[in-house]
Protein backbone atom coordinates (compact mmCIF):
# COMPACT_ATOMS: atom_id res chain seq x y z
CA UNK A 1 0.00 0.00 0.00
CA UNK A 2 1.62 3.29 -1.26
CA UNK A 3 0.95 6.49 1.33
CA UNK A 4 2.23 9.65 1.45
CA UNK A 5 2.49 10.44 5.27
CA UNK A 6 4.80 7.10 6.55
CA UNK A 7 3.19 6.55 9.61
CA UNK A 8 2.49 2.99 11.62
CA UNK A 9 2.03 2.25 15.52
CA UNK A 10 3.02 -0.17 17.38
CA UNK A 11 2.22 -1.76 21.16
CA UNK A 12 4.95 -2.91 23.04
CA UNK A 13 5.77 -7.02 23.18
CA UNK A 14 3.55 -6.96 19.73
CA UNK A 15 3.59 -6.05 16.27
CA UNK A 16 3.37 -2.77 14.30
CA UNK A 17 -0.41 -3.11 12.92
CA UNK A 18 -1.12 -2.56 8.92
CA UNK A 19 -2.82 0.19 7.43
CA UNK A 20 -5.79 0.04 5.22
CA UNK A 21 -6.97 1.45 2.14
CA UNK A 22 -10.66 1.67 1.98
CA UNK A 23 -10.92 2.22 -0.61
CA UNK A 24 -9.12 -0.04 -2.93
CA UNK A 25 -10.30 -2.99 0.27
CA UNK A 26 -6.28 -3.68 0.77
CA UNK A 27 -4.26 -4.19 3.61
CA UNK A 28 -0.08 -4.00 3.51
CA UNK A 29 2.04 -5.08 6.75
CA UNK A 30 4.31 -2.48 8.63
CA UNK A 31 7.06 -3.29 10.16
CA UNK A 32 7.25 -6.14 12.77
CA UNK A 33 9.04 -7.65 15.68
CA UNK A 34 8.78 -8.21 18.92
CA UNK A 35 9.52 -4.54 21.01
CA UNK A 36 9.51 -5.12 23.99
CA UNK A 37 12.57 -2.67 24.47
CA UNK A 38 13.86 0.23 22.91
CA UNK A 39 16.86 -1.94 22.30
CA UNK A 40 14.91 -4.37 20.20
CA UNK A 41 13.58 -1.53 18.30
CA UNK A 42 17.14 -0.48 17.72
CA UNK A 43 17.82 -3.53 16.42
CA UNK A 44 14.46 -4.30 14.26
CA UNK A 45 14.95 -0.75 12.68
CA UNK A 46 18.44 -1.04 11.95
CA UNK A 47 19.26 -0.38 8.66
CA UNK A 48 15.46 0.24 7.63
CA UNK A 49 15.88 4.56 7.52
CA UNK A 50 12.83 4.02 9.38
CA UNK A 51 12.96 6.47 12.81
CA UNK A 52 10.51 5.68 15.97
CA UNK A 53 9.52 7.69 18.72
CA UNK A 54 8.70 6.06 22.08
CA UNK A 55 5.31 7.65 23.50
CA UNK A 56 4.83 6.36 25.96
CA UNK A 57 5.84 2.58 27.62
CA UNK A 58 3.17 0.68 25.63
CA UNK A 59 2.96 2.98 22.52
CA UNK A 60 5.46 3.63 19.91
CA UNK A 61 4.95 5.83 16.46
CA UNK A 62 7.25 4.81 13.93
CA UNK A 63 7.60 6.48 10.10
CA UNK A 64 9.65 6.51 7.20
CA UNK A 65 10.86 10.18 6.75
CA UNK A 66 11.65 8.98 2.70
CA UNK A 67 7.88 8.38 2.41
CA UNK A 68 7.03 11.87 3.38
CA UNK A 69 10.34 13.55 1.79
CA UNK A 70 9.29 11.84 -2.02
CA UNK A 71 5.54 12.72 -1.57
CA UNK A 72 6.70 16.28 -0.92
CA UNK A 73 9.28 16.20 -3.69
CA UNK A 74 7.03 15.10 -6.13
CA UNK A 75 4.46 18.15 -5.20
CA UNK A 76 7.37 20.38 -5.06
CA UNK A 77 8.55 19.48 -8.43
CA UNK A 78 4.97 19.66 -9.76
CA UNK A 79 3.66 22.80 -8.56
CA UNK A 80 6.62 24.54 -6.57
CA UNK A 81 4.76 23.89 -3.11
CA UNK A 82 3.79 21.05 -1.05
CA UNK A 83 0.56 21.76 0.74
CA UNK A 84 -0.16 19.83 4.12
CA UNK A 85 -3.36 20.12 6.12
CA UNK A 86 -2.43 19.24 9.67
CA UNK A 87 -5.31 17.47 12.40
CA UNK A 88 -4.57 17.71 16.16
CA UNK A 89 -4.56 14.88 18.65
CA UNK A 90 -2.12 12.84 20.24
CA UNK A 91 -0.59 10.66 17.61
CA UNK A 92 -0.11 13.42 15.15
CA UNK A 93 1.63 15.40 17.73
CA UNK A 94 4.08 12.10 17.97
CA UNK A 95 4.46 12.63 13.76
CA UNK A 96 5.00 16.06 14.03
CA UNK A 97 7.44 15.57 16.87
CA UNK A 98 9.64 12.91 14.59
CA UNK A 99 9.11 15.69 11.48
CA UNK A 100 10.90 18.28 13.74
CA UNK A 101 14.32 16.46 13.58
CA UNK A 102 13.96 15.67 9.76
CA UNK A 103 15.65 17.22 6.51
CA UNK A 104 13.06 18.52 3.90
CA UNK A 105 12.28 21.37 1.30
CA UNK A 106 11.07 23.43 4.25
CA UNK A 107 10.94 27.03 1.95
CA UNK A 108 8.16 25.19 -0.14
CA UNK A 109 5.98 23.54 2.41
CA UNK A 110 2.72 25.28 3.62
CA UNK A 111 0.63 24.32 6.38
CA UNK A 112 -2.76 24.61 7.08
CA UNK A 113 -4.85 23.07 10.00
CA UNK A 114 -8.23 21.10 8.96
CA UNK A 115 -9.83 22.45 12.38
CA UNK A 116 -9.07 24.92 15.61
CA UNK A 117 -10.94 25.37 18.73
CA UNK A 118 -12.13 29.07 19.62
CA UNK A 119 -9.93 29.83 22.63
CA UNK A 120 -6.50 32.14 22.90
CA UNK A 121 -3.68 31.75 20.81
CA UNK A 122 -1.13 30.31 23.06
CA UNK A 123 -3.67 28.22 24.77
CA UNK A 124 -2.36 24.41 25.38
CA UNK A 125 -5.89 23.15 23.48
CA UNK A 126 -5.15 25.20 20.27
CA UNK A 127 -4.24 23.02 17.66
CA UNK A 128 -1.89 25.44 15.94
CA UNK A 129 -0.08 26.12 19.11
CA UNK A 130 0.55 22.32 19.52
CA UNK A 131 1.60 22.02 15.85
CA UNK A 132 4.27 24.83 16.45
CA UNK A 133 5.82 23.21 19.52
CA UNK A 134 6.21 19.78 18.46
CA UNK A 135 7.13 20.81 14.85
CA UNK A 136 7.10 23.78 12.99
CA UNK A 137 9.11 26.43 15.58
CA UNK A 138 11.99 23.95 15.15
CA UNK A 139 11.87 23.90 11.30
CA UNK A 140 12.59 25.86 8.58
CA UNK A 141 9.15 26.37 7.32
CA UNK A 142 8.42 30.75 6.37
CA UNK A 143 6.42 31.79 8.89
CA UNK A 144 4.03 33.07 6.30
CA UNK A 145 3.75 29.60 4.81
CA UNK A 146 2.27 28.70 8.19
CA UNK A 147 -1.77 29.86 8.25
CA UNK A 148 -3.41 29.06 11.39
CA UNK A 149 -6.91 29.20 11.80
CA UNK A 150 -7.67 32.50 13.68
CA UNK A 151 -10.19 30.60 16.06
CA UNK A 152 -9.46 33.09 18.91
CA UNK A 153 -11.63 35.21 16.53
CA UNK A 154 -14.81 33.55 17.61
CA UNK A 155 -16.04 31.06 14.95
CA UNK A 156 -17.98 33.59 12.72
CA UNK A 157 -15.29 35.77 12.19
CA UNK A 158 -12.37 33.25 12.55
CA UNK A 159 -14.11 31.12 9.41
CA UNK A 160 -14.47 34.34 7.61
CA UNK A 161 -10.92 35.00 7.66
CA UNK A 162 -9.67 31.61 7.32
CA UNK A 163 -11.88 31.31 4.13
CA UNK A 164 -9.97 34.35 2.62
CA UNK A 165 -6.81 32.54 3.83
CA UNK A 166 -7.88 29.23 1.50
CA UNK A 167 -9.65 31.63 -1.47
CA UNK A 168 -7.46 30.76 -4.47
CA UNK A 169 -5.25 28.09 -2.87
CA UNK A 170 -4.77 25.14 -4.98
CA UNK A 171 -5.49 21.51 -4.51
CA UNK A 172 -4.30 20.36 -1.08
CA UNK A 173 -1.29 17.83 -1.60
CA UNK A 174 -2.30 15.59 1.80
CA UNK A 175 -4.71 16.24 4.87
CA UNK A 176 -4.33 14.91 7.90
CA UNK A 177 -7.49 13.60 9.63
CA UNK A 178 -8.17 11.76 12.93
CA UNK A 179 -11.67 10.23 14.09
CA UNK A 180 -13.52 10.65 17.16
CA UNK A 181 -15.87 7.87 19.24
CA UNK A 182 -19.05 9.24 17.55
CA UNK A 183 -17.33 9.23 14.14
CA UNK A 184 -16.58 12.79 13.66
CA UNK A 185 -13.57 14.35 12.11
CA UNK A 186 -11.78 17.59 12.02
CA UNK A 187 -15.02 19.92 13.59
CA UNK A 188 -17.61 17.45 11.26
CA UNK A 189 -19.75 16.04 14.05
CA UNK A 190 -22.86 13.69 13.86
CA UNK A 191 -25.98 15.44 13.75
CA UNK A 192 -24.95 18.85 12.88
CA UNK A 193 -25.73 20.52 9.15
CA UNK A 194 -23.03 20.20 6.66
CA UNK A 195 -22.38 23.59 5.84
CA UNK A 196 -20.16 23.89 1.89
CA UNK A 197 -20.95 27.24 2.00
CA UNK A 198 -17.37 28.30 2.43
CA UNK A 199 -14.27 26.70 2.59
CA UNK A 200 -14.00 27.29 6.39
CA UNK A 201 -16.56 27.29 8.08
CA UNK A 202 -18.33 28.18 11.88
CA UNK A 203 -19.02 25.49 14.04
CA UNK A 204 -21.54 25.78 17.28
CA UNK A 205 -22.75 23.83 19.78
CA UNK A 206 -19.52 20.91 19.33
CA UNK A 207 -20.73 18.18 21.37
CA UNK A 208 -16.87 18.16 22.95
CA UNK A 209 -15.61 21.93 24.24
CA UNK A 210 -15.52 24.25 23.52
CA UNK A 211 -18.58 24.58 21.58
CA UNK A 212 -17.50 26.87 19.22
CA UNK A 213 -14.62 26.06 16.49
CA UNK A 214 -13.83 26.70 13.07
CA UNK A 215 -13.34 24.06 10.71
CA UNK A 216 -12.51 22.88 6.78
CA UNK A 217 -15.56 22.35 5.09
CA UNK A 218 -16.15 18.70 3.96
CA UNK A 219 -15.95 19.63 -0.10
CA UNK A 220 -12.62 21.60 0.56
CA UNK A 221 -11.17 18.72 2.37
CA UNK A 222 -12.29 16.51 -0.18
CA UNK A 223 -10.06 19.16 -2.67
CA UNK A 224 -7.05 16.91 -1.96
CA UNK A 225 -4.12 14.40 -3.77
CA UNK A 226 -3.64 12.61 -0.44
CA UNK A 227 -5.95 11.98 2.88
CA UNK A 228 -4.96 9.76 5.77
CA UNK A 229 -6.93 9.21 8.98
CA UNK A 230 -5.10 8.41 11.85
CA UNK A 231 -6.78 5.97 14.13
CA UNK A 232 -6.14 4.62 17.31
CA UNK A 233 -7.46 3.40 20.44
CA UNK A 234 -10.27 0.63 21.07
CA UNK A 235 -12.72 3.22 22.24
CA UNK A 236 -12.56 3.93 18.29
CA UNK A 237 -13.98 0.57 17.13
CA UNK A 238 -17.85 1.45 17.17
CA UNK A 239 -17.02 4.15 15.03
CA UNK A 240 -14.68 1.93 12.87
CA UNK A 241 -17.40 -0.85 12.29
CA UNK A 242 -20.22 2.02 11.44
CA UNK A 243 -17.76 3.27 8.58
CA UNK A 244 -17.13 -0.23 7.61
CA UNK A 245 -20.76 -0.92 7.52
CA UNK A 246 -22.11 1.94 5.56
CA UNK A 247 -23.50 3.81 8.14
CA UNK A 248 -23.30 7.68 7.84
CA UNK A 249 -20.67 8.97 10.06
CA UNK A 250 -18.82 12.26 9.93
CA UNK A 251 -16.26 10.28 8.14
CA UNK A 252 -17.92 8.97 5.35
CA UNK A 253 -18.25 12.56 4.30
CA UNK A 254 -14.83 12.70 3.20
CA UNK A 255 -14.36 11.03 -0.09
CA UNK A 256 -11.68 12.22 -2.64
CA UNK A 257 -11.49 11.08 -5.77
CA UNK A 258 -7.63 9.58 -4.39
CA UNK A 259 -9.41 8.12 -1.99
CA UNK A 260 -8.42 7.33 1.96
CA UNK A 261 -5.57 5.35 3.83
CA UNK A 262 -6.28 4.55 7.37
CA UNK A 263 -3.62 4.15 10.01
CA UNK A 264 -5.19 1.76 13.07
CA UNK A 265 -3.69 0.92 16.26
CA UNK A 266 -5.84 -0.60 19.04
CA UNK A 267 -8.70 -1.07 16.58
CA UNK A 268 -9.94 -3.67 14.03
CA UNK A 269 -10.24 -2.94 9.96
Amino acid sequence: LETTLPLVAAQSGEQILYSTDLVAGRQSPGVSGALRTDQALTALLQGTGLRARRTSPNTLVVFDPSVRAEAADEAIEKYGSFLIVLAGGSTPKSVYQLLAKENADWANWHVYHNDDRCLPVDHVDRNSKMARDAWLNHVAIPQNQIHDIPAELGNIEGAKAYAQTLAGVRTFDLVILGLGEDGHTASLFPNQAVDNSADAVPVFNSPKPPAERVTISQNRLDNTNGVIFLVTGAGKQDAVNNWLNGVAIPATLIAPACGVDVYSFGVEF
